[in-house]
């Protein structure tokens, strides 16, 4: 199987994308002043630049990114861009009834604003507004969506839609998917592609971008400085914006845990395989907490990956999150599981990517340093490519001082839990990833997992989506 390619092709997603695109930007080699300073060029900082340029223009910006834009879980992720619908439970319980549903509305909004945005500038993404199959591969799966449709429900929204059996098989293209419920409002895009466009409208916006320039340290005071190894930036404001890698700063450390996610694409299918894979853009997730997700590419591939496979230690996102995945024989596997038609060998390419897991699974924002000046926006667990939208609405806000409803809502009051220092953050985490993967394991068997598997599965932290999976009749989801 050709899984490992040379060592600095980060993802099949920016091969794609990059053939023929346009130069990097240049390095940081001096001493600039700007009135905000962004650092981090992936979906969250390249929204929160075009935010502050579309809500003050005559604002200045000037973004710096350690590598290129979009090399990081922008340009890596399996480009599913989802709602926060099923976490309704969750952002209830963090923030209150209206709040909580006002921003699971706003990250619908966000969806298609995303879709607009690209049409209108001419951003080729393969943007495919047809929704997300919230499926279950196993009995043991059936039903791990009760919860967020009733919550739904309760406030008057209906985001999903329940499918039998029959037309979850059809529309996943396989029959090893035996229910789920649908969501309309969901999209698929190239991530990549999606990144790149994003930051040729920021540039043609006035955003001033500096590529290979990594952020070495900042400085509070009367102003911000912003440290890169050739040059500095001296700012009123800084975001940020560096997903996994903002745990280089000790208290959002804390907060996060980093996990990897991983994927196999194959060649486009031959016609005889047609009916394989999802329908049209559709996404598609099964219902584990270690959890596959897949969607058929605008050129008639399977993309397929896995999420929670190796977890980083420390404040460090080490060489395991970057290339070829470690995990690809294991990811393969598991899709010609779902999909008997497909061989091993119809997989081309492999790559890994870091995931910043928060105790919610939803992403924080707050602000570090003496003077309030410097923000942030991390945490996204997974599930980043609609919600950075909303974040950079949050980010722009904060940044440019509104009090609106962006600026001063609850979701921008820092972390809401934080996980056991190291190594036990480590241990435990590598712990409950075992206890789940045997458990998984056991449910697609049609096996009832013991009451210490269950036990221990209970503490692990929410995923793309929020459940606890059903092993008993008497167990109770856990939003």
């Amino acid at each position: 199987m050709l899984f490992h390619g040379p060592p600095n092709e980060l993802s099949w997603w920016l091969d794609q994308a990059t053939p023929g695109a346009e130069p990097d930007a240049p390095s940081l080699t001096e001493t600039i002043s700007a009135d905000v300073c962004i650092v981090g060029g992936g979906y969250t900082g390249l929204w929160t630049a075009l935010r502050i340029k579309a809500v003050d223009p005559s604002a200045d910006v000037a973004l710096i990114e350690a590598q290129t834009c979009g090399s990081g879980a922008s340009g890596r992720n399996g480009g599913f861009m989802l709602s926060w619908w099923p976490k309704l439970a969750t952002l209830i319980k963090l923030f209150g009834t209206d709040e909580g549903v006002r921003l699971a509305a706003a990250s619908t909004r966000s969806i298609l604003e995303i879709g607009a945005f690209c049409e209108e500038n001419g951003i080729d993404a393969h943007y495919r507004r047809d929704g997300w199959l919230w499926a279950a591969t196993n009995q043991a799966q059936i039903g791990a969506w009760d919860e967020a449709v009733r919550v739904s429900g309760e406030h008057g929204y209906t985001p999903f839609a329940a499918w039998d059996s029959a037309t979850v098989a059809e529309t996943a293209g396989s029959p090893t998917h035996v229910g789920g419920v649908f969501e309309r409002d969901a999209a698929t895009v190239q991530p990549a592609l999606l990144a790149r466009g994003l930051r040729r409208v920021a540039i043609e916006r006035g955003v001033r971008i500096y590529e290979h320039s990594p952020m070495t340290g900042w400085q509070d005071g009367s102003t911000v400085v912003v440290r890169t190894p050739h040059g500095s930036v001296r700012a009123d404001k800084v975001v940020l914006a560096t997903n996994a890698w903002m745990t280089r700063e000790p208290r959002i450390a804390k907060a996060l845990i980093v996990v990897t996610s991983d994927m196999v694409v194959t060649d486009p299918l031959p016609p005889e395989l047609s009916h394989v894979g999802p329908r049209g853009g559709i996404g598609v997730s099964d219902s584990r907490m270690l959890v596959n997700y897949y969607h058929t590419t605008a050129d008639g591939r399977l993309a397929f990956g896995h999420g929670g496979g190796n977890f980083g230690f420390g404040r460090r996102v080490g060489k395991q999150f970057n290339g070829a995945s470690a995990r690809a024989e294991a990811v393969t596997k598991t899709m010609v599981q779902l999909y008997p038609e497909l061989s091993r060998d119809a997989v081309v390419r492999s790559w890994t990517g870091p995931i910043d897991r928060s105790i919610s699974s939803l992403p924080f924002f707050g602000q570090l340093g003496r003077t309030g000046r410097v923000l942030y926006g991390v945490g996204f667990s997974g599930n980043g490519v609609g919600p950075s939208h909303l974040a950079g609405k949050i980010l722009a806000s904060r940044a440019l001082g509104l009090d609106d409803e962006w600026g001063s809502g609850r979701i921008a009051k820092g972390p809401v839990g934080t996980y056991p220092p190291e190594p036990f953050k480590y241990i435990g985490g590598t712990t409950i990833g075992a206890v789940l993967e045997h458990k998984e394991k056991l449910e697609d068997q049609g096996r009832a997992p013991g009451p210490v598997t269950r036990a221990l599965s209970k503490l692990a932290p929410p995923g793309l989506v929020p459940v606890r999976v059903n092993s008993k009749p008497d167990s109770v989801p856990n939003p």
